[in-house]
């Protein structure tokens, strides 16, 4: 089980937010996710959407702290990496 997750640096909706990746299947990810409490909603394309509030329940669940960028490799490499623009295979 490889799950990350990196700051809560992303501003939104006057919150800031992490991402949580899985870099074995979006199946692992979702499981995490649902065991956290994330709500499916949270789903975007290839990641969960963390509140801050939140990430020390993921950290304390399992989750490996790490930078955005190598949340975005892990991702990448593990060829789950969904970009805007692109339709979902």
């Amino acid at each position: 089980m490889s799950l990350y997750i990196d700051p809560p640096t992303w501003p939104g909706h006057g919150r800031m937010w992490s991402h949580l990746v899985s870099d074995v299947s979006f199946e692992e990810l979702h499981a995490f996710a649902a065991s956290i409490g994330a709500p499916p909603r949270a789903f975007e394309r290839d990641h969960y959407d963390i509140p801050s509030d939140r990430y020390a329940d993921a950290v304390a669940a399992g989750a490996i702290e790490v930078g955005s960028k190598e949340l975005l490799g892990h991702l990448t490499r593990a060829g789950l990496r969904r970009p805007k623009g692109r339709p979902v295979a």
